[in-house]
């Protein structure tokens, strides 16, 4: 696939979704003009089996380098996996991932990330694991990598400082991540390396020993992280994050559920609706209209379109419009009997450890508040609405 030098795709390229360029914009555009194929990469440590729609910003910015015809790597983070990235963690994580669980991981990695990027077909994004190589470092490859970096430098890390301040500890494991994650940049020579901008102190790192030991230069292109307008990031150390394989009607319920203030950051890095025209709504006359219309897109993009609309009437029939589905079951709950024991009586799930796995699973939820159900001893009182799975609906009579 011949590299596409197209200007006004160059230009949303190094502009929508991105935070910073280093060195410049300037230079990596004049470089994309030249036809020059780059090479380039992303990093994901699967500490976790789910992708959320804030990998989507750095996924979708993959898919716009993959289109212009660059070689484009996603990379399985198996091997800086079991040190732990310490970026934005107060504390010292409890648990270090083995590789043959971090690999494990990434095979769900992979499934998701397909609904954004291509593996097949023209130009496919290349899958590779940095275990192969920094699992293979020998105790004089390490010195070698460790001599180009200072004790200062790497501790001058905001979360770093944060701990030192409040006592915590900060483990020599972790400590020395971005020196792993920097011989990324070495081992592969690569012209560029994309990530989000928290991931930005460990992919300098990569841009130093890169010139130091192959005297290369690479460009550190950051993505914006998905958050509201007070800085509140949407994901998995918030606690509000909204998983790319999450069901439909769930997905759809979850973006119905953030704040006002989350909806335009949404529409501009999570869409293609052009920017002009994201310019010109209005968050505060029309929030419910926008919040639907990017659920709506994002939902078809994650699943379908007819799935999308779907999703969309099943909100405003059972959240925005307070209907009970025709398909509703009403029960009776004795005295102190628990919501579970009711719903194994009533046939709507087949056992308590059925009903407990739908909680775990985040599949229970009160539509008269629409909250999900944590506890599973729960008493609902007379007159409550849930929704017990995808498709089930009682009321408390």
């Amino acid at each position: 696939m011949n590299v596409d030098t197209d200007v006004k795709k160059i230009e949303e390229l190094l502009t929508r979704g991105v935070d910073r360029i280093y060195p410049s914009k300037e230079e990596l555009k004049k470089l994309l003009l030249s036809g020059k194929k780059l090479k380039l990469y992303q990093g994901f440590d699967p500490t976790g089996d789910k992708l959320h729609i804030g990998h989507m910003v750095g996924l979708r910015k993959h898919r716009q380098w993959q289109d212009l015809g660059h070689e484009v790597i996603f990379l399985i983070g198996d091997g800086t996996g079991e040190a732990g990235d310490p970026t934005g963690k107060k504390k010292t994580r409890e648990k270090f991932f083995t590789s043959a669980e971090l690999r494990k991981n990434a095979k769900n990695y992979l499934t998701q990330a397909f609904k954004i990027v291509r593996f097949d077909g023209p130009n496919p994004i290349k899958i590779m694991y940095n275990g192969d190589w920094l699992n293979k470092l020998t105790k004089t490859d390490i010195l070698n990598i460790a001599q180009h970096f200072s004790v200062q430098q790497l501790i001058e890390r905001d979360m770093f400082q944060e701990r030192l301040k409040e006592g915590e500890t900060i483990n020599l494991r972790e400590f020395l991540y971005p020196l792993l994650q920097a011989y990324d940049s070495v081992a592969l020579e690569v012209d560029l390396e994309l990530g989000g901008s928290d991931q930005t102190f460990n992919m300098l790192a990569g841009r130093m020993l890169l010139k130091a030991m192959k005297n290369k230069e690479k460009f550190v292109m950051t993505t914006p992280l998905l958050s509201d307008s007070k800085g509140v990031k949407i994901g998995k150390s918030e606690g509000n994050m909204i998983g790319l394989t999450d069901e439909a009607n769930d997905l759809f319920g979850k973006i119905m559920a953030l704040g006002d203030d989350a909806i335009i950051p949404m529409f501009t890095l999570l869409t293609d609706i052009p920017l002009k025209e994201i310019k010109t709504f209005d968050i505060k006359k029309y929030p419910m209209a926008l919040k639907k219309q990017v659920a709506h897109i994002l939902v078809a993009t994650l699943h379908g379109e007819k799935e999308a609309v779907e999703a969309e009437e099943n909100f405003t029939k059972t959240f925005q419009k307070k209907e009970i589905p025709e398909e509703a079951v009403e029960i009776s709950i004795p005295k102190g009997e628990n919501l579970m024991k009711a719903s194994v009586a009533a046939g709507v799930v087949s056992s308590n450890s059925e009903f407990r796995r739908l909680v775990k699973e985040e599949a229970v939820t009160d539509l008269n508040t629409n909250k999900k159900i944590v506890d599973v001893n729960i008493v609902p009182e007379a007159g409550t609405t849930l929704r017990i799975g995808k498709h089930k609906f009682i009321k408390i009579k």
